[in-house]
């Protein structure tokens, strides 16, 4: 029997609910992912079309304009989408951005923003990393001072994933400087005639190529202090340690995916390809590499599997979220060379899935938090 990579967390609804996203990437993402790739972003159109399909916001409540289902829907379109390296909708930083709305919003801003999300009219994206604070997040310099029943901001930020289309963008910015971590907060900037605000350069990526990552400049943009996060300030960074295990996972999930996405790539490439009168898959060499990579492929699944279990019942911590970040895009590193090393020079062209794997899979581990900063999170539990 070939050797598959069944999902505990799955069941028949979940696969059916796979097909739709199957057929939804095959007409609207594939087709259309080489434009986007030299255009360095997938357009408004296709968030719209996924909005209608149903794909967007998916374990968000219905009650806020959400399918109503759990991390599972997510999962699934972060898989079908990450092993055929579609990049350009960013639907995990999108769905990242609404949980912060779920989980720490006011009503008003959730019933503000949410629907619309679900539907695709506004995109997502969260303002982080400065041009000189990464993971230190302590370090950022962006201010937002109150100035009346407004609030006044200024700063910059850098590698702003859906940045460029992005219809909301929440901001994280020191209310009170001299607090340190405690002053920092997150406003609800909706960019869409937003004096002030302006949208710098789409970077030029090694990886990634399709998906917009932008610099976003503030210059005295003034936001209602209604559209302070949660309406209490100084609570910025407990939001966003909070919803971290959330985020990691999805980089785990994805990277699992890749490496299936590669090894199933691989594998039909060796049998098809000849060298020295015999199919590349008859060397032992070959066979040696791809049963490694099986094994490193399964033994994952079993953890990433039992992550996902965890998140959907509430009970994932920091520290596993992190190992499963910090394992799965290591992984997904040592997997993807591998198997773009049995290509030879074909695997060095763009026009081959296992280069543009091998490229986007590099930034696996530095967003979400590099992995030294993952060794540091699961150190401190031991």
């Amino acid at each position: 029997m070939p050797i598959t990579f069944p999902r505990t967390w799955s069941d028949a609804d979940l696969e059916q609910y796979r097909d739709t996203v199957v057929r939804f990437i095959d007409d609207h993402m594939l087709p259309h992912d080489e434009q986007a790739r030299k255009d360095g972003h997938v357009g408004h159109a296709l968030w719209r079309q996924a909005g209608q399909a149903g794909l967007l916001c998916t374990d968000i409540p219905e009650e806020w304009g959400g399918a109503g289902g759990d991390f599972r829907h997510e999962a699934v379109f972060y898989e079908e989408a990450a092993r055929r390296s579609l990049t350009g909708l960013s639907n995990s930083v999108h769905s990242i951005v609404a949980h912060y709305l779920l989980n720490h919003g006011t009503p008003e801003q959730k019933q503000r923003h949410l629907p619309r999300m679900a539907r695709g009219e506004l995109v997502g994206a969260i303002a982080m990393t400065e041009p000189g604070a990464g993971s230190d997040l302590q370090g950022i310099r962006t201010r937002a001072l109150r100035d009346g029943d407004h609030y006044v901001i200024n700063g910059s930020k850098t590698f702003i994933s859906n940045g460029f289309l992005a219809g909301l963008v929440l901001v994280v910015a020191k209310t009170d400087p001299s607090q340190g971590a405690r002053g920092t907060s997150i406003l609800l900037v909706e960019t869409e005639g937003c004096e002030g605000f302006r949208v710098g350069r789409v970077l030029d990526k090694i990886g990634l190529k399709a998906q917009d990552t932008s610099e976003l400049f503030f210059d005295d943009v003034r936001v209602p202090a209604e559209n302070l996060l949660g309406g209490v300030e100084g609570q910025g960074f407990f939001q966003l340690m909070s919803d971290l295990p959330y985020e990691r996972l999805i980089i785990g999930v994805t990277a699992l995916a890749a490496m299936e996405g590669a090894y199933e790539a691989t594998l039909q490439y060796v049998r098809d390809r000849k060298a020295f009168g015999k199919s590349i898959a008859d060397f032992q060499n070959t066979k040696f590499k791809l049963a490694e990579i099986a094994t490193e492929i399964k033994v994952g699944r079993a953890f990433i599997d039992q992550c996902v279990e965890k998140l959907v019942r509430g009970e994932l911590d920091t520290a596993t979220a992190s190992m499963a970040k910090l394992w799965g895009s290591e992984a997904q590193g040592r997997v993807v060379d591998a198997c773009l090393q049995l290509f030879g020079g074909y695997g060095y062209m763009n026009e081959y899935l296992i280069g543009r794997l091998y490229t986007d899979a590099r930034i696996q581990r530095i967003y979400g938090g590099t992995s030294e900063v993952m060794k540091e999170v699961i150190s401190r539990a031991l």
